[in-house]
């Protein structure tokens, strides 16, 4: 992969990564990067980016709207109680990846999600962002190989997340994961993302 290049549609600098598609760039645009703090949300993002192990992010992207349905609109209650004809009923379901450790990985997760969620330690969100004290990390990179696969704090998240029972939770996928939440901001330098930041 590149550095940051012009998308001729709409003529924005974008980080070379997403140009494969607009959907790609949509997502690049619209949620790479945004700091996110919805737990429903953050939950969701978290199997997601473990789905992707091992595949390209593009191939999850496409099914995003197929999980959400599959996952009964990602309602942790209603996953945490899926049983055996769930795990059947989403292993035959062609609008996600249809591979047993990841479907049982996320009814696993929606069991370690509620957990934290009822044993007084907060929100997600707060579980999640006290591993960047809080604030996003906006790094100053030039060019895609500089960017860094894991770091300390995506290894300090993907074991405290893993002691808490999650799984699909390698520091690597947190670390994609971190950046998709906009708890590190890797739009190269020169990505229109950097230089025309949108509202919030």
């Amino acid at each position: 992969m590149g550095g940051a290049r012009v998308s001729k549609d709409v003529m924005k600098m974008r980080c070379g990564w997403c140009l494969k598609d607009q959907a790609y760039m949509d997502y690049h645009d619209n949620v790479w990067g945004h700091p996110e703090h919805n737990d429903k949300a953050l939950f969701a993002k978290l199997v997601l980016d473990g789905a992707q192990a091992g595949l390209s992010w593009h191939t999850i992207l496409i099914r995003t709207e197929g999980y959400r349905k599959a996952f009964d609109n990602w309602n942790t209650e209603k996953i945490a109680r899926y049983g055996k004809k769930d795990v059947e009923r989403l292993l035959n379901d062609p609008g996600i990846i249809r591979n047993r450790s990841k479907v049982e990985s996320a009814i696993k997760n929606a069991r370690a999600y509620l957990k934290i969620m009822e044993n007084g330690k907060g929100s997600f969100d707060g579980f999640l962002w006290k591993h960047v004290d809080h604030t996003p990390i906006v790094n100053q990179w030039k060019e895609l190989k500089q960017i860094p696969a894991s770091t300390t704090q995506s290894d300090a998240m993907s074991k405290d997340l893993k002691k808490h029972g999650f799984s699909f939770v390698g520091t690597t996928i947190v670390y994609a994961f971190m950046q998709a939440c906009g708890m590190v901001d890797d739009h190269l330098v020169t990505c229109w993302r950097r230089t025309e930041r949108p509202a919030k």
